[in-house]
């Protein structure tokens, strides 16, 4: 934020700016859209993955049994992991760098509604991460607390809930919030990069 702030000559943030709040709060909103596209991602990765390991028990004979020296493509599950990994990381990468562009070039908007974009980025998915962080490795450790036989233990319908909080605790705490970072260093730089263009 300093450094986009020496870039584009801006000595104050006015709040009182409407420009400035258009940006702060497309800069707030950018972390959860962010965020659910990352979920979305994972979830789609992961029911091509649950297809194709179908597939090899259902085309590979004695895989489901386990026999010797029958063993799985391993290669394709990576493959599918690679590639879905790339793919699902297109929309959310070019949200990340078009919005700070789009945003300094709107006539009425401009440099300091950018910095107000940055601001809100920062505030709310600062605050998001450490959210997603601590909620799925709650979930997580409910899961794990369960299956040692708390609460009735695996099988049991308490057992059955906290396997769905931890298949959203997942990509909550491997996925989405740590990739707030991400998002957050890259709409930064784009603004830095791109905000002598803004001043112009």
């Amino acid at each position: 934020m300093a450094a986009y702030a020496q870039v584009v000559d801006l000595k104050v943030i006015d709040l009182l700016e409407p420009s400035t709040l258009v940006g702060m709060l497309i800069g707030a909103l950018m972390p959860f859209v962010f965020s659910a596209l990352t979920m979305e991602a994972v979830g789609r990765a992961a029911q091509d993955m649950v297809e194709e390991v179908r597939r090899q028990f259902r085309d590979i004979p004695g895989l489901r049994e386990g026999k010797e020296g029958v063993r799985a493509e391993y290669a394709k599950c990576v493959d599918i992991s690679t590639r879905g990994a790339l793919r699902e990381m297109i929309l959310p990468g070019l949200l990340a760098v078009a919005v700070p562009i789009v945003v300094g070039l709107i006539p009425f908007l401009g440099a300091e509604a950018v910095g107000g974009l940055l601001i809100g980025a920062i505030g709310a998915g600062a605050l998001l991460a450490i959210t997603m962080a601590n909620s799925g490795g709650a979930w997580d450790n409910a899961k794990k607390y369960i299956e040692a036989g708390a609460h009735g233990g695996k099988g049991s319908e308490e057992h059955k809930a906290a396997v769905v909080g931890d298949t959203v605790g997942d990509p909550f705490k491997d996925t989405s919030g740590p990739s707030l970072n991400i998002l957050i260093k890259l709409m930064s730089i784009v603004a830095v990069v791109f905000g002598s263009i803004f001043v112009a």
